[in-house]
């Protein structure tokens, strides 16, 4: 089932290349938070669908096996208030900007903390490594800034450094 989400704050993204665990490249991911209050259509849409899943398979999963969690039990910046789903994708998703226009990392726009627009599609796994409740990550589109998580908003630029003279080379670096 595809699900669409709109001013979604934006959490671990690995939107422009796979993420890496223990030195080998997985999937393209990203976490989703939504507020409890300003989505609370969203969520019961969310809830519904993993509710019509289970049924539909027959399942009773643990919540480690759902993408779906409560962020008030995730010990993370940003994340209390809030349910939490993460989806990821083999192949890398559209990642656009509020026109339209294609974004690429080097745009410096998406970053963990903003807020997106994202599309992403729910399937059931049941496989030789068990069986889940995944979300496909599908798309994301920027929608506005917000506070950066953790200590991602402090970047350099060149107006932090000093102009260096060639009377300087004699002087220590430190």
């Amino acid at each position: 089932m595809q699900i669409k989400m709109k001013n979604v704050r934006l959490s671990f993204p690995n939107l422009f290349r796979k993420a890496v665990f223990q030195g080998t490249e997985t999937k393209y991911e990203a976490t989703f938070l939504l507020d409890k209050e300003e989505h609370a259509d969203t969520i019961k849409k969310i809830d519904d669908a993993i509710a019509a899943m289970l049924k539909d398979k027959k399942a009773k999963l643990g919540a480690d096996k759902i993408c779906f969690k409560d962020g008030d039990e995730i010990d993370y910046q940003g994340y209390a208030g809030t349910m939490t789903i993460k989806a990821s994708n083999a192949k890398r998703p559209l990642v656009i900007n509020k026109d339209k226009s294609p974004l690429t990392e080097d745009d410096n726009i998406i970053y963990s903390g903003c807020y997106v627009n994202a599309i992403i599609s729910l399937w059931f796994q049941d496989n030789g490594f068990g069986k889940r409740i995944n979300g496909s990550l599908e798309a994301v589109q920027f929608a506005k800034d917000g506070q950066p998580f953790g200590d991602g908003g402090s970047k350099a630029s060149a107006d932090d450094f000093d102009v260096i003279d060639d009377d300087d080379d004699d002087e220590p670096a430190f």
